[in-house]
């Protein structure tokens, strides 16, 4: 199956000052160290990790909201630059964007259908009754009434906003939406919903999902394929059900011992992580997670351990992940 989105060895290096009124040293933090993904249509690619690893600017760089120090995007066969405006237009039918806060992302001086009829008018994909039509067959298949057409954000609940995010990113039909962290600031019974209401879109469009979350159990409930970052590298990748029942990286082990048991029997006896993230200013050399790592070894601080196949058929950027 050919990928509808490629992401070839993304490096994402920011400058910046350090001291008052940025008139000390100058520094650079690399957000995004050399990541290569590949998503499949019909499949939802989930990115998790802790927070500041660098997932919102592999969203960010999918969507060519900020441009790459290094590396590429290919978009359904095609490079796409930030910098060659006219590809960038034309790859923006192709993908889009769900936001965390549903509040935020979305106008409030427009209706629901205002806002969800804006790509079509941005894009030129429909005009009268055509783009009536559809608007409404968004309303329906997210699941919002029709009446909500004519209502403004303030008049939505948190979950309804989030329904008019969704409808708006499925208005121009792309093949890629990138949902950063879209039910985090959802109640739970409510994230459940959008939770199914996503599954139900993509069984019906064959549109793959970057889900971006720090949330393991939705990941585990929504993931076709996983990639576990750290520090802004990825240190694992392989399938949902591979990289939560076989982890093969001692980060991947103690984020999934850190997700809490519903039952005393099933709590896990791995040990969860300690100490602190390093500074993005200072990454460890070698291994990025040895300062962290209880079986870090001298070989780790020298030599930065490549993602490699391993038997269970993920990969992982682990000197002794077969045998730890």
């Amino acid at each position: 199956m050919t990928s509808v989105l490629q992401l070839n060895n993304l490096r994402k290096v920011y400058a910046s000052t350090s001291g008052p009124f940025g008139l000390g040293k100058k520094q650079e933090v690399v957000a995004v160290d050399d990541v290569t993904l590949n998503l499949l249509p019909g499949r939802t690619f989930c990115l998790v990790g802790e927070s500041g690893c660098g997932k919102t600017t592999i969203g960010r760089l999918a969507m060519q909201l900020t441009g790459p120090t290094a590396g590429e995007v290919i978009l359904d066969g095609a490079k796409v630059d930030s910098r060659d405006k006219v590809a960038l237009r034309a790859g923006r039918q192709k993908i889009q964007m769900v936001f965390q806060d549903p509040f935020a992302c979305l106008n409030p001086r427009m209706t629901g259908s205002q806002i969800v009829g804006e790509p079509l008018d941005c894009l030129g994909l429909a005009t009268g009754a055509a783009r009536t039509k559809r608007i409404s067959t968004l309303f329906d298949q997210v699941g919002l009434p029709r009446t909500f057409m004519d209502r403004r954000p303030r008049e939505m609940s948190g979950g309804q906003r989030q329904r008019l995010g969704i409808a708006r990113a499925l208005a121009p039909a792309p093949k890629v939406i990138v949902a950063d962290e879209a039910v985090a600031a959802l109640d739970v019974s409510i994230r459940s919903q959008i939770l199914n209401l996503l599954n139900e879109v993509q069984s019906k469009t064959q549109v793959a999902f970057l889900f971006i979350s720090h949330d393991l159990s939705v990941v585990r409930y929504l993931a076709d394929d996983v990639a576990v970052m750290y520090l802004g590298a990825v240190v694992e990748t392989g399938t949902a059900d591979q990289v939560f029942n076989a982890p093969a990286h001692p980060y991947t082990r103690a984020l999934l011992a850190s997700i809490p048991a519903t039952h005393p029997s099933k709590r896990s006896t791995a040990s969860g992580l300690t100490g602190e993230v390093p500074s993005p200013f200072a990454i460890p050399s070698g291994c990025r997670f040895r300062t962290r790592c209880p079986h870090a070894t001298e070989l780790c601080g020298i030599e930065r351990p490549q993602l490699r196949h391993t038997g269970s058929g993920q990969s992982v950027a682990c000197h002794y992940a077969e045998t730890i």
